[in-house]
């Protein structure tokens, strides 16, 4: 078995897509995953299944989510070990004056395409800053995240890929979650 980490994009926000976290633990349940676990209402969702591609999975549960609730929700899908890197390499926290509270990642469905990465990355959106490393956008906003320019539509716009953002504080928790699964 694997530990993943499912990150579902846009449920439950102004009363958009409501999904019940306790409902979506069942949804879990019914596809045979094991040790389902949420965290905050915003889509959340640690578990063990079988070790498979993250697209194959995503999608899985993608389509039983739209069966029962009639709407589509992207889910980004990511193993815990890739979780951890994003933890590690995070090249924010190396930056003087960081206030933890401020970083955020902005975690993408798929590798986007470089040319559309070189179009962006000189981007100035001060004193708001990001760096794309992989399939993880790592986030500054120092006013906060509710006002930036750099928003999941604006990177699914520039890299036609899905996206959904998470702060640092959720990325760390749901990382310690899935550690204790193990």
């Amino acid at each position: 078995m694997q530990t993943y980490i499912s990150i579902l994009r846009g449920i439950n926000v102004s009363g958009q897509k409501k999904i019940q976290m306790t409902d979506l633990k069942m949804l879990y349940e019914d596809l045979k995953f094991k040790n389902v676990t949420t965290y905050i209402q915003s889509g959340n969702i640690i578990f063990e299944a079988n070790k498979q591609r993250d697209e194959a999975l995503a999608k899985k549960i993608e389509n039983a989510i739209t069966e029962k609730y009639h709407f589509h929700v992207p889910v980004i899908i990511r193993s815990i070990e890739e979780m951890k890197n994003t933890l590690v390499v995070n090249p924010l926290l190396k930056e003087p004056n960081v206030v933890i509270e401020k970083l955020h990642v902005t975690f993408l469905e798929e590798l986007p395409d470089k040319a559309k990465v070189d179009n962006i990355k000189d981007i100035d959106y001060s004193p708001d800053k990001f760096i794309i490393i992989g399939k993880e956008i790592f986030l500054y906003c120092p006013n906060g995240y509710g006002i930036t320019k750099l928003s999941n539509n604006f990177f699914e716009n520039k890299l036609k890929v899905n996206a959904t953002t998470r702060n640092w504080k959720t990325v760390n928790k749901l990382v310690e979650m899935a550690d204790n699964l193990l």
